[in-house]
């Protein structure tokens, strides 16, 4: 039932698929899974209608899409989920993440965050075996 901007987190077993991290703040985390440095100009495109749907996109790009080198540190380090990737369908949710949470753990528009320290121990032990499973919250 996710739909693109609900604000909800999907419920199901989503596999991990790689990680993501800023080199200028963070170590490379210590995986077994595939890991990314981010760039500046690295984005992940949430327009249903643009045929890069839940992909990465390279900014600046001509459709909606969020940037993910960002001033406040949640996406030091982004483990890409499996969800609706495998073909993205349009509408049926794009970015959801697990990635770090803000300092007052405020809640996500529909991804799962932790704090650094347990972000690092759980990709210590994660490789691409690995899955998640969120329930739906809303």
């Amino acid at each position: 039932t996710k739909r693109e901007g609900d604000g909800a987190t999907p419920a199901g077993v989503f596999p991990l698929r790689y990680v993501l991290y800023r080199p200028d703040r963070v170590d490379l985390p210590k995986t077994r899974l595939d890991t990314r440095p981010l760039e500046p100009d690295d984005g992940w495109c949430d327009d249903a209608d643009d045929p890069a749907y839940n992909q990465p996109v390279k900014l600046p790009y001509p459709a909606s899409c969020e940037a993910l080198w960002r001033e406040d540190h949640v996406y030091d380090v982004i483990v890409v989920l499996g969800h609706n990737d495998n073909p993205p369908v349009p509408g049926l949710g794009s970015a959801v993440f697990f990635h770090l949470a803000k300092p007052d753990y405020t809640p996500t528009e529909g991804c799962v965050a932790v704090d650094l320290g347990t972000m690092m121990e759980i990709l210590s032990v994660s490789g691409p075996e690995s899955n998640m499973s969120p329930k739906c919250t809303n």
